[in-house]
């Protein structure tokens, strides 16, 4: 079929309006759009934008309180800092590149974007109203999808200075969006953590810390007991805090500037590295990393000017020149306070030298596990590898990555068909897992499908070996499918919560239903969704897919051409994980069967 020739001359070339572009291309500006059932929806980046500018406010000394309203899908957002010029409140809200934080000596270590955030939250906005108050006089403004529609100003001396913004989220973009309360306060609850003294005031909801990073830990851990009392550390531009608990792997919540850089980054490495001299130069010893590592929960948060990050969206810092100051200030700090903390000093070395002698341990189990996966064969077996890791262009293209874990041949086969070859890769299960629920790290290497499937991720030493950095579960919508897929979660949080709690770890949203007339189709991922599918459409096919493997690679390709069918696993605090698994993974099977039987009740009901 020959293509309609379309003319590429003066008429086809366009200017945008910088808030015009902001609504066209959104995805650029605040990442997913979504609908507000996941934390990194646009909403709650928009949220976050305009709390980040009164979080710099108190990080300049002025102003200690926020207090944020929300009624209904709008949200209110006021500081009480030195509110924004007079002069340039519209300015600041509607031109691009327009603000302080290029100034360092106004803003020394801004959490806010460069003149960016509060125009994105403007443009995706079906009403914005900013008001500043400063020197006795106020300055208000209001927009409609960026587009100001009032402005005012005059003398005011009964409101203390700062800035008040009002938004509500546009429909025209978001869709039928709501915003979730246990996401709202999780967001709230970390400005806390990382800005002692600083008390954020939520619909008469107080969030504060005193003990910053130290709070922190102890909200993840939640009832699991620390090994020993955290060692906590607070300097002028360095914070950290760390502990040890019986779980595996290593686990960081890295900041930079107040931006969660869930990929870590030069500093998080820095952190590491800083802990591990500093044990080896109190003990007198040479621990190897992962001997002192393994089992740590850490919290580091730097305050960099100008940081560079290795992604648009500031996952992992690449500044250099931060690794050389945090690894003395930290190894430095370590060693004083081992020295003053003789009790805690010992209850850190006898988890150290535990893991050393569970390393040696399983390194026989490891080497075993290696050279029966070379009899069996040279390839990892039911890997379908995608391009991008067979060139030289792997570590550029890497974010760009996926793998997916399939049940069984026959939904692996659609999917590589439908794949893109060059970033996406194919896992096929032979069947359902392991269920490694209290079992030791030996367990993984002795079972051949979790060893497999460890190599397979490059995860086999550690987590830095992740060759893809999206990792989704693929099961069919039925009862065998979520089961297999609870099994693989507890083996990811079991022995690499990490993975799942720096946001690698995704399911894919495939449909139960097709409805279809003549003119439409629909997929539908539950039967209330197919019932009005049919009633709407007057659908005189519908479909029941029994498994992935009744989706034709055609059809499949739309489910995993792009990031809207992946939806995030998303974690609580480590001591809610813990619960978790225990309660579902465990063997409290008359426990379990209660639940199970009362829900069935309340579906009936």
């Amino acid at each position: 079929m020959a293509q309609r020739k379309v003319e590429y001359d003066e008429k086809a070339i366009q200017t945008l309006d910088p808030l015009e572009h902001i609504r066209l291309r959104t995805g650029m500006y605040i990442g997913r759009i979504g609908d507000g059932s996941n934390p990194a929806d646009g909403i709650y980046v928009m949220l976050k934008e305009v709390i980040d500018n009164s979080v710099d406010e108190f990080i300049m000394g002025q102003g200690r309180r926020i207090a944020i309203t929300r009624d209904g899908k709008g949200i209110e957002v006021r500081d009480f800092g030195r509110g924004i010029p007079l002069g340039k409140v519209v300015d600041c809200v509607s031109k691009i590149n327009t603000g302080g934080k290029y100034n360092d000596d106004v803003f020394q270590f801004s959490v806010g974007l460069n003149g960016v955030g509060n125009k994105a939250v403007n443009a995706l906005s079906s009403s914005f109203e900013v008001v500043s108050f400063r020197d006795g006089k106020f300055k208000r403004a209001l927009f409609e999808r960026g587009l100001k529609v009032k402005e005012e100003g005059g003398k005011e001396t009964k409101e203390r200075p700062g800035t008040l913004i009002r938004f509500t989220p546009d429909p025209e973009i978001f869709g039928d969006y709501d915003w979730r309360e246990e996401y709202l306060e999780h967001r709230l609850r970390y400005y806390a953590f990382l800005n002692s003294g600083l008390t954020l005031d939520y619909n008469g909801r107080k969030f504060t810390s005193s003990n910053g990073l130290c709070d922190l830990l102890a909200y993840e851990l939640g009832d699991e007991m620390a090994l020993y009392e955290p060692m906590h550390c607070k300097l002028d531009r360095l914070e950290f805090a760390f502990t040890h608990t019986h779980a595996y792997g290593e686990s960081y919540f890295s900041f930079v500037n107040g931006q969660y850089t869930n990929d870590g980054g030069t500093h998080q490495s820095a952190f590491r590295e800083g802990v591990l001299k500093g044990v080896n130069e109190f003990a007198r010893n040479g621990f190897a990393g992962e001997d002192v590592r393994d089992g740590l929960i850490g919290a580091v948060a730097v305050k960099v000017q100008d940081p560079v990050f290795e992604s648009q969206t500031k996952n992992k810092l690449g500044s250099t020149e931060v690794r050389s100051w945090v690894v003395t200030a930290v190894k430095d700090q370590v060693v004083l306070w081992l020295h003053k903390n003789r009790d805690e000093a010992d209850k850190l070395l006898d988890k150290v030298k535990s893991n050393q002698r569970l390393r040696k341990e399983l390194s026989a189990i490891k080497k075993e596990a290696r050279e029966r996966a070379k009899k069996v064969a040279i390839r990892i077996p039911k890997l379908i590898d995608c391009k991008v890791h067979l060139t030289d262009d792997k570590g550029k293209r890497r974010e760009e990555t996926t793998i997916f874990l399939t049940e069984g041949d026959s939904a692996g086969g659609a999917m590589i068909q439908a794949r893109d070859v060059q970033t996406q890769a194919i896992y096929s299960l032979k069947g359902k897992p392991l269920n490694t629920h209290g079992m030791g790290r030996e367990a993984v290497y002795k079972n051949e499908e979790l060893y497999n499937i460890m190599r397979a991720l490059g995860i086999e030493e550690d987590l830095e070996g992740l060759r893809y950095n999206r990792v989704v579960i693929a099961t069919d919508a039925d009862v065998d499918g979520m089961h297999i897929r609870n099994l693989l979660l507890t083996y990811f949080l079991r022995f690499f919560e990490e993975l799942v709690s720096t946001g690698h770890v995704f399911i894919l949203d495939t449909p139960i239903f097709r409805v279809r007339n003549k003119k439409e189709t629909v997929y539908c991922y539950s039967e209330r969704e197919r019932d009005e599918a049919v009633a709407r459409l007057a659908g005189n096919e519908v479909t029941r897919f029994k498994g992935l493997g009744e989706i034709s690679p055609r059809e499949f390709k739309q489910f995993i051409a792009d990031d809207d069918h992946l939806r995030p696993v998303v974690v609580g605090s480590m001591g809610d994980v813990k619960a978790a698994l225990d309660f579902f993974m465990g063997k409290n099977t008359p426990a379990r069967k209660q639940f199970i039987i009362e829900r069935l009740i309340a579906d009936i009901a």
